[in-house]
């Protein structure tokens, strides 16, 4: 990314206060003195605003693992940030749990004429260089939220696991689009299948997904919202919804060169991710022991690195129109 194409965002932190340099708005969150603060624990780091809404890992490691979803789903999408008809020139954006904040940045640089791009997350991870018309804020989505300028487009991407009422966060999108804005909602549903009956009821990638979907429900964030979609944005008042869904397997099986290439990255996300997915959940909220957890991610690991096992994801892409 050029320098000459790109503005520094900064952090200023006074005492007590933190806020971002670059955001003048009354309607942004305030950064208080715990957002860069971290809480460590499981060898791992997690966010310390609004320390435990958000179960897994936030530090480099985890980080890499994000980007290198978010190349997943671009792909998957066949090199597409989003389904939604929508002509970017001139839009307002919200991406919602930006986290390290890639999603805004590709489209800021793919769409200069879009006048902003607002990434907001729980922690500050984001770079410091971004496009001119991308911004990031500390914020929880699942407060009230401030009333102000009406967005475009509210994009929601791989939020399993860190929502408490789904519907109520649709609500609220709906409330801040404009009359014909758009709200998509990408997630991947979270059992794992094979088409050709490799993956055995038996499977540890399963066994793992089942942990990782009754923890959530355990402590009532949902792993498995993707399939409710349809339901929930109709319910909100939505209409003009559009439906979508993609199949991304785990492992380089496939035949086509796409696919493959999505599941030979799944495959590194389950190898070097399952501890991030793991770390927290599994003995806080299911009571495991850690030798427990570090046997079932070394028989993820395995597992994954065999061609005779052909798990696959179904990809759900849910893009509705608010009513002109």
């Amino acid at each position: 990314m050029a320098e000459a194409n790109t503005k520094r965002l900064e952090i200023a932190v006074d005492e007590d206060i933190a806020s971002l340099t670059d955001t003048t708005r009354s309607s942004d969150t305030s950064l208080a003195s715990s957002v860069l603060q971290y809480e460590y624990k499981h060898g791992r780091r997690y966010h310390g605003y609004q320390a435990g809404s958000y179960a897994f890992p936030n530090d480099e490691p985890e980080q890499d693992r994000l980007d290198m979803v978010h190349h997943v789903y671009y792909r998957a999408l066949n090199n597409r940030l989003f389904l939604a008809p929508l002509n970017p020139g001139g839009k307002r954006v919200l991406d919602i749990g930006t986290g390290t904040g890639i999603w805004a940045i590709q489209f800021g640089d793919q769409y200069p004429e879009a006048t902003e791009i607002l990434g907001n997350d729980l922690s500050p991870i984001q770079p410091a260089w971004v496009p001119p018309n991308v911004r990031f804020v500390i914020d929880d989505v699942e407060k009230p939220w401030v009333q102000g300028e009406l967005y475009d487009f509210i994009h929601i991407r791989y939020m399993a696991g860190s929502i408490k009422d789904w519907p109520r966060l649709i609500e609220q999108s709906f409330a801040n689009l404009k009359p014909g804005g758009w709200l998509e909602l990408q997630e991947s549903a979270n059992r794992p299948y094979s088409e050709d009956g490799s993956l055995k009821p038996d499977s540890y990638l399963l066994k793992m997904m089942d942990g990782l979907i009754e923890a959530c429900n355990k402590i009532g964030r949902t792993m498995d919202p993707a399939p409710s979609f349809e339901k929930w944005v109709r319910d909100a008042g939505f209409e003009k919804v559009l439906t979508q869904k993609v199949k991304l397997p785990v492992g380089v099986w496939p035949k086509d060169a796409r696919l493959k290439e999505c599941g030979a990255l799944l495959r590194v996300n389950f190898i070097e991710g399952v501890d991030a997915f793991t770390a927290a959940l599994f003995p806080e909220v299911l009571g495991w022991s850690r030798e427990e957890v570090e046997t079932l991610n070394a028989s993820v690991r395995r597992e994954v690195l065999r061609n005779d096992i052909h798990p696959v994801f179904d990809f759900h892409i849910v893009s509705a129109q608010k009513p002109l």
